[in-house]
């Protein structure tokens, strides 16, 4: 007897939508925080590591959507998630180097991002494991 594992939630555009409304307030936050002191361009940047983190977010549900509609190959799927990912990489390094020192939070930006994501992926899986 073959007994089939779980898979897990799928990836939401209501879970998208959360990230994204807890990325702008981290956006704001910063920029209220660093502005004062005087570090705009720390502020600036950390918002577009932010926006970079949201950017392939919404790339990846779409991404997610379009292989479960139409099965394409594992290959063609594995490479489009290393296109995306590297292309995300190299602009982020490429602005840490253009915007020296303040573009290195670019860096803080998309660490920040995910730390959101999980934390907002993982509320309703816990709501969910209470309730039962």
């Amino acid at each position: 007897m073959v007994t089939e594992t779980p898979a897990p939630p799928p990836i939401t555009r209501i879970t998208l939508r959360r990230s994204a409304i807890a990325a702008v307030v981290a956006g704001l936050l910063g920029v209220v925080i660093l502005v004062p002191l005087g570090q705009l361009g720390y502020a600036l940047f950390g918002c577009v590591g932010l926006g970079l983190g949201l950017l392939n977010s919404a790339l990846v549900v779409t991404s997610v959507e379009r292989f479960s509609d139409t099965r394409p190959s594992k290959v063609r799927f594995s490479g489009s998630v290393l296109l995306r990912l590297g292309a995300i990489t190299v602009l982020a390094f490429g602005l840490v180097l253009l915007f020296r020192p303040a573009g290195v939070a670019v860096f803080g930006g998309l660490a920040v991002f995910q730390l959101l994501a999980v934390a907002t992926s993982m509320l309703p899986l816990i709501k969910e494991i209470r309730q039962r």
